[in-house]
């Protein structure tokens, strides 16, 4: 190997049969060293995906905003010419370690991780001293487009992005999901009856509601966007709410109670759905708006409202054509039956969608 070379410390091992080597690479070389197929080469041509560039601003603010606890998973990338390893011992415990030696004109091309690659190259403008970080990369030998094709399909053969469920129990760094965990664990009739790793109850499950379920209505009660700061008093509010709630929706308290079947519920009665717990929110937010004391006692008609699916006021709001749907507009409407049930008014933005249900119901 002749001229000039870029020398990472590296660890030899093998894959299939295939040599490849690990290195700790520092972040500021990574946008120098590192390049992408042509956008405009056909897809059967290429060894990667194209960038989705919509991505790459809150991968690199993550980076950003948490400096001190970001973890970013390793880089997979192969490299088109030929490398040198020099371990740095003879003996079988060392001849695996050693320093690899990759020349400055090669083409490293990145399996997986481009657009981590694409987050620290814009993190890097607002904060150099990343530069100085490191991060793994496993290198391959190209053994050709065939062989890196595969290398990209085999990597991202069983990538399953986690359920928004099990993301709401993990992150601590996100403030409604630190709401959700608060709320399931302070409401005695969410406690033991909330799934915490699914975002979808099953068949069987005697639970009647998920965590991000419980999320998404406890958003929409504070009226609160993704990353907005919620308070203390704010989250103590939301327990206090939701545990009046639960006093009014006597199925619920039955089936913590073992007295029903959650499953039963879930097929007869839309207030075992994500869709009527998210309305719920949402009606809650209005009403402590419009009522910031005495808020409590307009809880009590939720009891008196009927919740089987077969009561045609959820057709088009809770329901379409039979089925559960959660589409905002639907738990918008949901909302309003609710609200309007409750003898509170409807805003402007309520009485338009009422108006384009009724048109569908003729």
């Amino acid at each position: 190997m002749t001229g000039f070379v870029n020398s990472f410390p590296a660890i030899l091992g093998f894959q299939a049969g295939h040599q490849c080597y690990t290195t700790m690479c520092p972040m500021r070389l990574l946008p120098r060293i590192f390049v992408f197929d042509d956008d405009e080469v056909p897809p059967e041509l290429r060894a990667q995906r194209t960038l989705n560039y919509k991505r790459i601003p809150e991968m690199a603010r993550y980076l950003i905003e948490n400096p001190k606890s970001y973890v970013f998973s390793a880089i997979t990338a192969t490299v088109d010419t030929s490398i040198k390893f020099v371990p740095v011992g003879k003996s079988e415990s060392l001849q695996h370690i050693g320093t690899l030696h990759i020349p400055m004109d090669a083409k490293l091309l990145i399996n997986d991780g481009q657009h981590r690659r694409a987050a620290i190259e814009e993190a890097l403008k607002e904060r150099p001293e990343f530069g100085h970080e490191h991060i793994p990369v496993l290198f391959f030998v190209d053994e050709g487009l065939t062989r890196s094709q595969q290398i990209f399909a085999d990597l991202n053969r069983h990538a399953i992005r986690p359920s928004d469920s099990l993301s709401t129990l993990y992150d601590q760094r996100d403030p409604s999901s630190e709401l959700a965990r608060y709320v399931v664990l302070t409401v005695e009739g969410f406690r033991g009856m909330t799934e915490m790793e699914k975002s979808s109850v099953s068949n069987r499950s005697n639970r009647l509601f998920t965590l991000s379920g419980i999320k998404h209505a406890c958003r929409a009660l504070l009226r609160k966007g993704r990353k907005d700061e919620i308070s203390a008093e704010e989250k103590q509010f939301a327990a206090s709410f939701w545990t009046e709630v639960v006093k009014n929706i006597p199925d619920w308290n039955l089936a913590k109670q073992r007295k029903l079947s959650s499953s039963d519920l879930r097929q007869k009665f839309i207030h075992a759905h994500g869709v009527a717990i998210h309305a719920i929110g949402m009606m809650g937010a209005d009403l402590v708006s419009s009522h910031p004391d005495g808020w409590e006692r307009y809880l009590t008609g939720l009891s008196t409202i009927d919740w089987s699916r077969e009561n045609p006021l959820w057709e088009n709001r809770a329901m379409v054509h039979g089925r559960i749907s959660k589409a905002r507009s639907h738990v918008r409407l949901t909302a309003s039956a609710i609200k309007m049930h409750l003898g509170l008014p409807l805003t402007g933005s309520d009485e338009e969608l009422e108006c384009q249900v009724a048109t569908i119901n003729g």
